[in-house]
């Protein structure tokens, strides 16, 4: 029996989780998350482009321009 043949398995599901989970781990946000958060709770505000939003996960990540990095350390 092939693993594409399981009942249930929706490979395009797993493979969305383990992207979504491999961007957190390395600082990048849900970016379909971040424009539906900031449509619904700041209406009226312009939402960052999707470059945008990367460059700013990045700068927190990295503590770019003033803004504080994380540090485990």
């Amino acid at each position: 029996m092939s693993c594409c043949s399981l009942p249930g398995l929706d490979l395009a599901k797993i493979a969305a989780k383990l992207r979504d989970g491999a961007r957190l781990m390395v600082g990048q946000g849900d970016y379909d998350a971040y424009v539906a958060h900031a449509r619904a709770a700041h209406r009226g505000r312009p939402v960052m482009t999707r470059e945008e939003f990367f460059r700013a996960r990045e700068n927190a990540r990295f503590g770019v321009g003033g803004e504080r990095a994380f540090r485990c350390c």
